[in-house]
């Protein structure tokens, strides 16, 4: 008798526990097919700017997922309810990347298309004398107009870029134009100010 009660007993105990495991599963997928929807929401401009923080939100919904496949529906809806906080920290720190390189941006679209202008300017002037000034030849003009031409289409790409809302790439071709422009400037002795550009010898 008391052996047929115990075995009762323990049936009953495993059957509320599989219920009570049960009843977490539907939680859990729905926890987590929240955060899949509001990191889905995020995860354009995530894979453009934090990359390595999305490969974490990432990770951390698809182990949610793997513990529901094993069936351990509560470590599931717990780890699925850690989700939002870090998808909203992220959001917070993407907004924060596009501000920082808009704002660098700004700087490059302010200063470098001047500095490009001038250096246009004198490969004109230059191109037109009959004799180049002192430290200035042939090779290096023919050089700085090669350069010259590399800095237009590379500024026209980044302002494309930027466009197109992709920043980081953007400010990759920036960082180009910046270094070639004074590459070229120190080809055609210029300073980095167009009112100190060298006038050519006419």
């Amino acid at each position: 008798m008391f052996r047929r009660s115990f075995v009762v007993v323990v049936v009953v105990a495993v059957a509320a526990l599989a219920m009570a495991c049960a009843s977490q599963k539907v939680p859990a997928e729905t926890a987590i097919a929240s955060a899949e929807t509001a990191f889905a929401a995020i995860q354009d401009d995530v894979a453009k700017y934090l990359p390595d923080q999305g490969k974490e939100v990432g990770d951390a919904i698809a182990a949610a997922k793997d513990l529901v496949a094993k069936g351990d529906y509560k470590a599931a809806l717990a780890s699925a309810q850690a989700i939002p906080e870090k998808i909203t920290a992220l959001g917070t720190a993407v907004a924060a990347k596009k501000t920082e390189l808009t704002t660098a941006w700004n700087g490059f679209s302010e200063s470098l298309p001047g500095m490009v202008q001038a250096i246009q300017q004198q490969v004109d002037t230059l191109g037109k004398a009959r004799r180049l000034p002192a430290g200035i030849d042939k090779a290096k003009l023919e050089e700085a107009k090669t350069g010259l031409a590399n800095l237009t289409s590379t500024w026209t790409e980044a302002t494309t870029a930027f466009g197109a809302g992709n920043l980081t790439d953007a400010l990759a071709k920036a960082e180009t134009v910046k270094a070639g422009a004074s590459t070229v400037m120190g080809l055609l002795n210029m300073t980095q100010t167009p009112a100190a550009v060298p006038a050519a010898i006419k």
